[in-house]
């Protein structure tokens, strides 16, 4: 308190009181800040995938690899045959491009595989459908390491014949 020359007491100033309605707009315009940088970097964002990614095309494409694979392999009987015709299936061109850049590789690949079967585990559908499997994983392991992405969506055996 300080004291004045004819031994008043003179009170401090009173603070100044802020209005709640500055604060409010205050708050309002900092919160529209933060909402239109975020809207405006995720829109950005947007835009740079949009440009950096390569549309996909909706068509199915289909890659035969001719001619079909033949291979021998034995059973507890006797030696058997198995000619497996096969088809790849990609949205995209590129990927079947590589595949087809890659024939000598895959078709190697899928002989190994052929050929390393059991008569009495790929004469039914589970054994032959996981067959399938394992020959697109391979495809897929293929074309990934050429293209930098597996791209085959599908492998089909268009013929399977088993003497």
């Amino acid at each position: 308190m300080a004291v004045a020359d004819e031994g008043r007491v003179e009170a401090p100033p009173a603070p100044k009181k802020k209005s709640p309605l500055a604060m409010i707009i205050g708050l309002v315009l900092l919160l529209l800040a933060l909402g239109g940088g975020g809207f405006a970097y995720k829109t950005m964002h947007a835009k740079a995938e949009a440009k950096n990614a390569k549309p996909a095309s909706k068509a199915e494409l289909y890659l035969p690899l001719d001619p079909p694979f033949v291979v021998n392999f034995r059973d507890d009987e006797s030696l058997r045959y198995l000619q497996v015709g096969v088809t790849l299936m990609s949205h995209d061109a590129d990927a079947l491009a590589a595949a087809k850049a890659a024939d000598p590789v895959i078709r190697d690949a899928l002989v190994s595989l052929f050929s390393s079967q059991e008569y009495s585990i790929i004469s039914n559908t589970a054994g032959r459908d996981k067959l399938q499997a394992q020959a697109l994983a391979a495809v897929r392991k293929i074309v990934q390491a050429r293209l930098g992405r597996p791209g085959v969506d599908a492998l089909y055996f268009t013929s399977f014949v088993m003497q």
